[in-house]
């Protein structure tokens, strides 16, 4: 056992949370086990976009599929190579080991490679967290960061606690440090993903990073909560409650598409929609008079994830609307 102890409790939200999850895992495993390598691609897009989206990079998910595809893609240079080492960081992740900091150091190195002056090195100055002009976080010294990184892995590898709680501990603690002089936040989201993974592979495929997104200011309103009460707690239930949400998304969303979808589209004419929009399409082909509401609530993801499907949607040739913004209905083409 390390001697090291982070801030926090085990409540019965958490263990709730921990059995919920649990459960919700067999039957994701049994999906993940029968889903197609598109999904899990489409997994693996979602988590890079969404995780580089928190850090303000202006990549869509169709313009990181095409740098996977090889594509050429018109953005800033900076954005393209973020997704580039992202994309290349999460197919070495398989390699690493959670609790090894030349691992750790090797991440660093591949996901800030061209970006940073001094990438896989631990930082050598102070650094705060800003918000804005608002100093939201003070890191600790600079020397002080080997021992503690050293204590946290040491932690990591030696704890007895459930691997949902410690992922979430680690990622906690991990921003807390702070230990490099830029893309904690990314490191931190992959770390997670990466200690899930070793725990149960299939969540090497789950896009926590997604609703994260969706909730960025919540996430960072609770890192800052748990700061202020020195006590991680907080940012479990969050991080557990993602991934149980996470879980239901990906459960919720069909991997086949109905007899009717699959004679009115050609295969090459789905091949290039992401499941959210297939599943869209299911629904307003069997019911054109659909709201987008109504549509979320129908496939288990938020009514914004719905309205840009929509949107890309028509903007593709996909779908069209007839009639008015009320009274009218969709029409798949």
């Amino acid at each position: 056992m390390s001697a090291y102890q982070p801030p926090f409790i085990v409540t019965p939200l958490l263990l709730n949370l921990v059995v919920e999850i649990g459960e919700l895992m067999g039957h994701w495993a049994a999906m993940a086990g029968r889903s197609s390598p598109l999904l899990r691609k489409e997994n693996r897009i979602r988590t890079i976009q969404a995780s580089l989206a928190i850090e303000h990079n202006s990549l869509t998910a169709d313009q990181v599929t095409a740098l996977m595809e090889g594509k050429r893609v018109l953005a800033p240079a900076k954005d393209i190579q973020e997704v580039r080492n992202a994309l290349l960081a999460y197919d070495k992740m398989p390699g690493w080991k959670s609790f090894q900091l030349a691992d750790l150091l090797d991440a660093h190195r591949v996901l800030m490679a061209g970006l940073v002056d001094a990438p896989g090195q631990l930082r050598a100055g102070d650094v705060g967290v800003y918000r804005g002009q608002k100093l939201v976080h003070m890191a600790p010294p600079a020397s002080q960061v080997p021992r503690l990184m050293g204590d946290l892995l040491q932690w990591l590898k030696t704890t007895d606690i459930h691997p949902l709680i410690a992922s979430a501990v680690f990622h906690y603690e991990f921003e807390f440090i702070h230990p490099f002089a830029d893309g904690n936040g990314r490191m931190g989201r992959l770390w997670q993903t990466l200690i899930l993974s070793e725990w149960r592979i299939e969540l090497g495929w789950l896009p926590v990073e997604t609703l994260i997104h969706y909730q960025q200011e919540r996430y960072y309103q609770v890192l800052g909560q748990c700061d202020n009460r020195s006590d991680c707690t907080l940012f479990i239930e969050f991080m557990l409650e993602n991934i149980a949400a996470a879980l239901k998304e990906g459960l919720a969303r069909p991997t086949f598409m109905s007899e009717e979808m699959s004679e009115e589209m050609s295969e090459e004419n789905i091949s290039d929609l992401t499941s959210t929009e297939i599943s869209v399409l299911k629904c307003l082909a069997q019911k054109p008079m659909l709201t987008a509401k109504t549509i979320a609530l129908e496939i288990g993801v938020s009514t914004r994830t719905v309205e840009r499907a929509l949107k890309t949607l028509q903007q593709n040739g996909k779908l069209k609307r007839v009639g008015s913004t009320k009274r009218g209905e969709w029409r798949v083409l």
